[in-house]
């Protein structure tokens, strides 16, 4: 039996005194994964006044999307796309560095690509 894993997780780490959301994106995302997983993202930024979070978005283990999971990821980026400071995608994908240059049309904030932790996370807490 081949079992693919796909979907979507959601934390909230910190490193220092910063706080940032991460996300784990694995496989190929459906429509569904976004109908599970875009009201927990709503109702998180919604409990928050004035809300503008950094993002660590894990793509390395990410194949992309559906058709229709890639409009659910369009349409929650114009939705949320004031609410973001800046967005750090690690990945090892060429399409994953079009992606951020792409997103930054969309976020207000800041989408920057990098092929390691390390340097994400000192350019997301300010370091570079």
């Amino acid at each position: 039996m081949d079992i693919q894993r796909h979907g979507l997780s959601v934390g909230i780490d910190r490193v220092g005194d910063k706080f940032y959301i991460t996300l784990r994106a694995v496989g190929k995302l459906t429509h569904e994964d976004y109908a599970r997983i875009v009201p927990m993202i709503d109702a998180a930024l919604n409990t928050v006044e004035d809300p503008e979070a950094n993002v660590l978005l894990d793509a390395t283990l990410f194949e992309g999307w559906e058709l229709r999971a890639a409009w659910d990821d369009f349409k929650l980026g114009l939705k949320h796309g004031s609410d973001f400071h800046k967005i750090a995608i690690v990945g090892d994908k060429r399409w994953q560095q079009w992606a951020a240059k792409v997103g930054n049309w969309f976020i207000s904030g800041d989408v920057r690509y990098f092929d390691n932790f390390p340097e994400a996370l000192s350019w997301l807490n300010d370091a570079i």
